[in-house]
């Protein structure tokens, strides 16, 4: 066997470029092409391999020094079965022992790579080979909570293959988030436990998700209702009983029109943004086991009568729990509307993958300035919240997309005409 120097390999035109982990220590078994140390230079994180296989004899290096090309990072002894450098053979002299300089290994360039998912400690206290900390930290597993199975306890890939799949099959507790301790609350007083609804047990996991998964933003608004409420009013008399959501859903769909962000979703990749040019909006519905979203489909078709007849049909449906798969399926945008309860506004919880969602609070007579009379004058006032995805929907679109559905409403003349 060999003992040979690692050196930095030409990482371009950086220098003075610091470790921000060191992979191996003295005693590690590595491999060709096996990650050392990790460097930062200004454009990129780019992982050093190792041109060799073979036993770690020193590490040379420590986090926060700072390198260049040629300098060197560890000793190592050299598997035998690992092919020595080329000498040169023909018509040159051979030279003897301690006077043949030898030739120094070739080295590759190193390649930027993406930041890992969850760097691993240098000198952690658990056992495993710098391969098996590569693949660590491209599947983001915690080597520290890994049991290993190998000789002395070491970590095997297929043991952080398994602790992946215990973490998926495992109930979801959010990106890395802490759990909740658990709390003897008879120790206080009575208690009584029972279990979700069935409804509460399949839309919880999903709200759960949402909210953990989309950055959230939501913008407060009102809308002068006063004309709408009137005409409700008419219509009343005349024997049409219409619910405000028949009324507000056009006017969304023109929002929507208007700013089609708010009708998009994101890919799976996060990459890309699906534009959807159809209407599918889910309307929030208050049932004895929780609450569902059952979709209107194709909204924009539907005068205000059909949607009202919609409206009433599919919250039947609903409460009664006779809703299907397809009556809950494609939406593209969603209104949550508690006016009938009280409140003077909230945060509703964008139902992915959507990118946004409509919440309404309760109809309220306040004093408004009257410019022409200049004098306070009663209007109809309706809070109402828009929570959006910021991944696609910025603060200032998100305020614009509010002020315009507030005009709408309060001149629903033009979105019925």
């Amino acid at each position: 066997m060999a003992k040979k120097q690692i050196e930095v390999p030409d990482i371009g035109d950086f220098t003075d470029v610091p470790v921000i982990d060191v992979y191996i220590s003295v005693g590690d078994e590595v491999s060709p092409e096996d990650s050392l140390i990790s460097l930062e230079s200004a454009k990129a994180v780019m992982d050093v391999p190792s041109p060799y296989g073979g036993k770690i004899l020193k590490v040379l290096v420590k986090p926060g020094d700072t390198l260049s090309k040629g300098d060197a990072i560890a000793e190592i002894e050299v598997s035998e079965q690992e092919p020595e450098a080329e000498e040169p053979q023909e018509d040159e002299p051979e030279e003897s022992g301690e006077d043949r300089e030898e030739q120094p290994p070739r080295q590759e360039e190193a390649k930027p790579v993406q930041p890992p998912v969850n760097r691993q400690e240098s000198g952690g206290s658990y056992h495993a080979t710098p391969s098996t900390r590569q693949f660590a930290r491209r599947t983001g597993a915690d080597l520290s909570k890994v049991e290993g199975t190998g000789p002395k306890g070491r970590i095997l890939n297929s043991d952080v293959e398994q602790w992946i799949k215990q973490a998926l099959e495992g109930p979801s507790r959010g990106s890395g988030l802490p759990e909740i301790p658990a709390v003897d609350f008879s120790a206080f007083g009575p208690v009584e436990t029972r279990d979700l609804t069935r409804i509460q047990s399949i839309s919880g996991p999903h709200v759960h998700a949402s909210w953990l998964n989309i950055p959230h933003v939501t913008h407060y608004d009102e809308a002068d209702v006063t004309e709408l409420e009137q005409l409700r009013g008419r219509l009343k008399e005349q024997g049409e009983r219409h619910s405000i959501l028949s009324f507000v859903i056009p006017a969304v769909i023109r929002a929507l029109k208007e700013y089609p962000d708010f009708n998009a979703s994101l890919d799976p990749s996060g990459k890309k943004v699906i534009q959807k040019h159809y209407y599918y909006i889910g309307i929030a519905v208050d049932t004895p086991q929780g609450l569902v979203v059952p979709v209107i489909r194709d909204a924009d078709q539907k005068r205000v009568g059909e949607l009202t007849e919609s409206l009433a049909e599919v919250s039947a449906r609903a409460r009664e729990g006779k809703l299907k798969g397809t009556d809950i399926q494609g939406g593209s945008f969603s209104i949550s509307s508690l006016g009938g309860i009280g409140g003077v506004g909230f945060t509703p919880i964008i139902n992915a993958p959507e990118a946004a969602i409509l919440g309404l609070s309760s109809i309220q007579t306040k004093p408004v300035w009257d410019e022409r009379q200049e004098t306070f004058v009663p209007r109809r006032i309706m809070p109402f919240s828009v929570s959006y995805d910021h991944r696609i929907i910025d603060g200032a679109q998100g305020a614009r997309f509010a002020r315009y559905l507030g005009q709408l409403l309060s001149d629903i003349r033009r979105v019925l005409l």
